[in-house]
């Protein structure tokens, strides 16, 4: 069973930037098309950005230009670069597979407020 932990969440200022992480447990994490998705209160969850295990990416257009997704396989850790952040990016984020999801780890919260 895999385990996902989100974290790297925060308050931050309009214009600011974060970082988020996500640590996948168990050996074989390379192999799937990671994603990060993001749940406004009231609003569905959505995807935001997605990565293949070669590193090649996609991003919702709410967020193209501004968020980078990475990852390291060797750590079996999946990263979102937010920079620009508005008020409108304000949701909890999560990491999972692109399809056939695993589990779902805890979030963690992002706040884009003055």
């Amino acid at each position: 069973q895999v385990q996902l932990v989100e974290s790297g969440g925060g308050l931050v200022l309009p214009g600011g930037s974060l970082r988020l992480s996500c640590a996948a447990s168990g050996n074989i994490f390379d192999i799937y098309v990671m994603g990060w998705y993001r749940q406004a209160p009231g609003k569905q969850r959505e995807l935001v950005a997605a990565i293949t295990s070669g590193g090649s990416t996609n991003y919702a257009d709410s967020v193209k230009g501004r968020f980078t997704i990475s990852r390291d396989n060797a750590k079996n850790t999946v990263y979102l670069q937010m920079n620009s952040l508005k008020p409108e990016d304000t949701a909890v984020y999560y990491c999972n597979k692109r399809t056939d999801w695993f589990a779902w780890g805890q979030g963690t919260q992002v706040t884009v407020s003055s």
